[in-house]
């Protein structure tokens, strides 16, 4: 959360001292996150609370599963666009509604995404994405929920779209210039955008939503849409509901998981949801919880 972590942590430890947990861990540099949730779940914590955004949730969320252990996963909100707490239900911001939570609070087994051996708990980007999350590294100077509309508005008018070749058990597509594909497990990413409106969280389904590439002033059309979350009527978005999907491209690409540069492998990717995995705190419905 360019920092927000580390300036939220006098509250953050006053806030669980209040329940009795006295035991806060800090990263000093990226993937840190990781190596100590394997420390904590060897020590035999069976419930992880994670201070940041949607690349520290789906690193700890990473090690709880390849831990094998019945753990929970607890999210403070602190990242960028902090996308997975809107559609899991997390409270939002609330440090002492989520230290009480932690401690004593309900849980919900929800699907997680995988890919190139990797898990991801929001979603997996390619293509216009990958042009906007490499600009949102440029601006140092914007934190915060805007910075990736702002910077997906600075890439509509350059960006020159990728092929992608796209398969299902259902279907397969020929290849076709996309503007972005999104494989979503929430509905949620970006901060502003509702990516996949009728996405669930323990359906054992992953939402591939292609948006076909278009003219400048159709992609900044199909941009407002996406804000809205109305862009699955519009006849360049093809929008598909299955349990894995086979994508092709014509060199290994670039993509995301959860706001994380990858580069690819292979030219052909599998993406699979691993149904019901992991346990994850939530909160009650009501005014302090995450829409």
């Amino acid at each position: 959360g360019r920092g927000r972590g580390a300036a939220m942590l006098p509250e953050i430890r006053d806030a669980f001292a209040q329940v009795g947990v006295h035991d806060v861990a800090t990263t000093t540099a990226p993937g840190d996150e990781r190596a100590q949730a394997l420390d904590g779940l060897a020590a035999g914590c069976r419930t992880l609370v994670a201070v940041g955004g949607d690349g520290t949730w789906s690193q700890v969320a990473g090690a709880i599963l390849e831990s094998g252990a019945d753990a929970r996963l607890a999210l403070l909100p602190a990242g960028t666009g902090n996308d997975f707490a809107k559609t899991v239900g997390a409270p939002a911001f609330d440090l002492a509604a989520t230290a009480r939570l932690a401690v004593e609070g309900p849980d919900r087994r929800v699907d997680v995404g995988r890919i190139e051996g990797r898990h991801f708990l929001n979603i997996a980007g390619f293509g216009f994405d990958i042009a906007v999350l490499e600009d949102c590294a440029r601006l140092t100077w914007l934190k915060g929920a805007a910075l990736y509309p702002v910077s997906a508005l600075r890439q509509l008018f350059g960006y020159p779209g990728v092929e992608i070749a796209i398969g299902s058990p259902r279907a397969r597509r020929d290849p076709a210039r996309h503007m972005m594909l999104i494989v979503a497990n929430a509905r949620h990413f970006g901060g502003s955008f509702h990516i996949a409106p009728r996405a669930e969280l323990a359906d054992g389904m992953l939402d591939a939503i292609a948006i076909l590439d278009g003219p400048p002033l159709a992609r900044l059309g199909l941009f407002a849409a996406v804000m809205r979350g109305t862009h699955l009527a519009d006849r360049r978005v093809v929008a598909e509901q299955a349990d894995r999907f086979t994508l092709r491209f014509a060199a290994p690409p670039a993509y995301e998981t959860d706001g994380e540069y990858r580069r690819a492998r292979s030219a052909e990717l599998e993406i699979a949801c691993v149904p019901r995995a992991l346990r994850v705190v939530v909160g009650p419905p009501g005014p302090g919880a995450a829409a």
